[in-house]
């Protein structure tokens, strides 16, 4: 794991500094990370497993003390202070693969001010990053209806740890495999690719290529068929081959298509295999998709099996940023923990105060997630037989809720400096995510106009929220 301890911004250090300097040094703070919505309707929570490696490795080493002594903006206390820096505070949070919703706590700190002040940076880093493109990613699969989708997205990738956490980020939310060899060993997750075009104009003729390539590979044969022609060569060409392996007792996979018009190349394609004698062969499409051609070609009734997505998912092209925030929720004074909010002109800007937590409704019968309450972290909703609900904002609008059980979403994951969560493999994660998925009704997650899900506040921290703002506007 690489020393990120100085992934900061310099004014973290300041404030450090500060803190030093004026009485506040270990006074305990709680800060939440949360996403305020922007281009997304719901959010799946990935980067946890990054947190905790860069908290395990946090330390200012010699030579990043050297660097900023060189700033000429710190005294000689305070390099003492960091070269003694090790993080003791808590850390809760969504497991990775959570759906979550803007607003809500995807992860907590509860730490010395000093400590909870530096890893601010690299949080939000992390997290906003991995969060974004599992959302882009889970919308993706959505939109694929069943269809497999591969990662292809490195080459495009804003630098390399782009490329291997936007594909690690990918897998979680329900991507088959990834292009990426190096994310492929590190997280073990399946990887997939088959040839270029340049494979084909390398040989002297396309079906020269092909052969050359179903001789490799004859039980894993998929074919690049658009290099000339997709129609009068590629497709004729791949047949050719197919029945050639065929004779040989061997069983070809399929056909991928990388430019043209895919719907109506998919549907010319899918006869032509089908007459052939090759209905069990797949088809697979790349080349600039995302959810919403998805959706397109599927109203087209293209045929395309398989998918292999990379510049639109790798950066999240439409929507290129999470806007996740790391904002104080409660100070220490005098032993006892002070509730704290931020107030604003801009309503969505209000934060919610106190130590809190993510409560999700299900009902009973169908075992899919009514809402979401943010509530504090003391409150204990098991064993009511009723519960009322309502707008944050509209408070008329109110719901009571029967026949349901609530589940705590945020977990422990450091407790006084120490790491006391059971990490899950990237596997793992992706099928926690699936099951996570599944809880939703489709309109919540259909890609046009989706239904809004619910996200209220507990009547305690409504009312705790209410006083503050009374208290502040004074």
């Amino acid at each position: 794991m690489r020393d990120l301890t100085l992934l900061t911004d310099l004014y973290q250090l300041t404030m450090m500094y500060g803190y030093s300097k004026n009485s506040q040094l270990n006074k305990t703070a709680v800060f939440d990370v949360f996403y305020r919505g922007v281009g997304n309707n719901y959010a799946v929570a990935c980067g946890l497993e990054q947190v905790i490696e860069y908290i395990e490795n946090l330390k200012f080493s010699d030579e990043d003390l050297d660097y900023l002594r060189s700033l000429k903006l710190f005294d000689e206390d305070f390099m003492q202070l960091l070269a003694d820096f090790r993080f003791t505070g808590d850390i809760y949070a969504v497991p990775e693969g959570t759906v979550v919703f803007p607003q809500e706590p995807i992860l907590t700190v509860k730490a010395r001010l000093f400590e909870a002040q530096l890893i601010e940076t690299a949080i939000l880093c992390i997290l906003n990053h991995q969060t974004l493109i599992a959302t882009k990613a889970a919308k993706i699969v959505y939109a694929a209806k069943g269809g497999a989708v591969a990662e292809f997205g490195l080459r495009r990738a804003q630098g390399p740890d782009a490329g291997i956490y936007g594909a690690r980020a990918a897998m979680i939310a329900g991507c088959a495999s990834t292009s990426n060899v190096l994310a492929g060993k590190l997280f073990d997750v399946p990887v997939s690719g088959t040839h270029a075009h340049s494979w084909v104009m390398s040989f002297d003729s396309e079906i020269e290529a092909f052969r050359a390539y179903a001789k490799m590979y004859p039980d894993n044969c998929l074919l690049l068929v658009d290099t000339y022609n997709t129609l009068k060569s590629g497709v004729p060409n791949a047949i050719t081959v197919f029945k050639e392996l065929r004779a040989a007792g061997h069983k070809p996979v399929g056909i991928r298509l990388d430019s043209g018009d895919l719907a109506y190349l998919s549907r010319e394609a899918r006869t032509m295999l089908d007459e052939a004698g090759f209905p069990d062969v797949k088809i697979f499409a790349s080349g600039d998709i995302d959810e919403n051609v998805l959706m397109s070609l599927d109203s087209q009734n293209a045929k395309i099996d398989c998918w292999g997505i990379g510049t639109k998912l790798i950066t999240s092209q439409d929507c290129p940023s999470l806007g996740g925030v790391y904002k104080m929720a409660a100070i220490e004074k005098d032993g006892i923990m002070i509730p704290k909010l931020k107030m604003s002109d801009t309503p969505a800007k209000i934060t919610n105060p106190g130590l809190k937590k993510i409560v999700r409704i299900f009902d009973k019968n169908t075992d899919k997630a009514i809402a979401d309450l943010i509530a504090l972290k003391d409150e204990n909703f098991d064993g009511l037989d009723k519960i009322e609900i309502f707008h944050p904002d509209f408070t008329w609008k109110r719901k009571t809720v029967t026949n349901f059980y609530t589940k705590d979403l945020n977990v422990d994951i450091i407790r006084d400096g120490k790491v006391v969560y059971k990490r899950p493999t990237v596997r793992e994660i992706a099928a926690y995510h699936k099951e996570s998925y599944a809880k939703f009704w489709n309109e919540y997650k259909r890609l046009l106009n989706p239904h809004i899900y619910k996200v209220d506040l507990s009547e305690k921290l409504f009312n705790l929220k209410q006083r503050l703002l009374n208290e502040h506007s004074q």
